[in-house]
């Protein structure tokens, strides 16, 4: 494991020791057979793998969702979709590489993909910005989805992102306007919309392409409207208190499914999306399958009504009068104004 992460460490030792053992066995004089050895150090090394990650706290899927190696959109387009056709440009301002999208196939349906991208070392994280869209890759999303829509094509958007950019010229370009129209749009295309957080799904800029009439989510992936650290900084006054937010903010998988905010939680391999992109390109794509074929058996204006109905019920509200002003000190109570 070239890469690994704190809670990581026993598997990791285990595994270098399995490696030694396999690659010198002549530095071994132990009384039980080399091949019961190694026998014996794969039972534990696996064992030790199930014992690490069915324990794992909300900081430390944080800390997967993250995890340099997870696979992004570009991966899953070249692995659970074929024929993909990118397509290029808001045709307003410019290209943001942070989204991708084009035309694809899954198994034998034309669709429509769009998903944030990241990058995989410094040149392409520069290219991609880091997986945070400026406003014209809200606006390239939702030229693509307005084509989808127009030729009856079902869209699925593939989300992992902090957030979208908050900087001066994504200011400058609304940022925030951009997203918002989004979220109005795709409440109304009369197409199947899928969404799918594959790693990190962060505030605004994960929901400018989370409307949708399911939301999936991986295992190890979150979602959230601030990251750890930013409610760390702002409850606590210091970010380091960040696997303490991450509990209190509910943004598991696990945790979002049972608030009724994703529809189902897609299953990873053992240790992480990462170990083995090709069983978790086959997951996503029969999940993605299922929930697209149900959604299309929907006729549009019952699809449309319970995509509606599904925001609506997001949160709970509590409304109650506000408690009587007290009476100024000496006289007669104070009237409500």
């Amino acid at each position: 494991m070239k890469h690994f992460l704190e809670f990581e460490k026993p598997i990791v030792e285990l595994q270098r020791k399995l490696d030694e053992l396999k690659k010198h066995p002549e530095a071994h004089s132990l009384d039980l057979s080399l091949e019961e050895e190694i026998a014996q150090m794969e039972r534990k090394l696996a064992e030790t793998r199930r014992e690490v990650f069915s324990q794992l706290s909300a900081w430390q899927r944080v800390q997967l969702a993250r995890h340099p190696k997870r696979p992004y959109t570009l991966d899953y387009l070249a692995t659970a979709f074929t024929d993909f056709q990118e397509l290029h440009g808001d045709r307003l301002f410019a290209d943001d590489r942070a989204v991708v999208g084009g035309l694809a196939r899954l198994e034998d349906e034309r669709v429509l993909v769009v998903g944030t991208q990241k990058g995989r070392d410094t040149k392409e994280n520069i290219l991609r910005n880091f997986g945070s869209a400026h406003p014209e890759g809200y606006r390239k999303a939702l030229r693509l989805m307005r084509l989808a829509d127009r030729f009856g094509l079902p869209i699925i958007t593939l989300i992992d992102t902090a957030g979208a950019y908050p900087g001066i010229g994504a200011e400058e370009r609304h940022i925030a306007e951009a997203i918002a129209v989004n979220l109005r749009e795709m409440t109304l295309f009369e197409v199947p919309i899928i969404a799918v957080i594959l790693g990190e799904g962060g505030s605004g800029g994960a929901l400018g392409l989370g409307v949708a009439d399911r939301v999936l989510i991986l295992e190890n992936a979150y979602y959230s409207v601030i990251s750890p650290e930013g409610c760390a900084a702002i409850l606590w006054k210091d970010r380091a208190a960040a696997p303490k937010a991450a509990e209190a903010l509910k943004i598991t998988a696990k945790d979002l499914l049972g608030f009724k905010l994703v529809d189902e939680v897609i299953p990873e391999p053992l240790g992480g999306a990462h170990n083995d992109l090709a069983t978790m390109a086959e997951t996503l794509k029969l999940h993605l399958l299922r929930h697209l074929r149900e959604v299309q058996a929907r006729p549009v204006t019952e699809r449309l009504q319970q995509r509606y109905a599904k925001y609506r019920a997001l949160g709970h509200f509590l409304d109650q009068p506000a408690p009587p002003l007290p009476p100024p000190e000496g006289g007669e109570p104070a009237m409500d104004g």
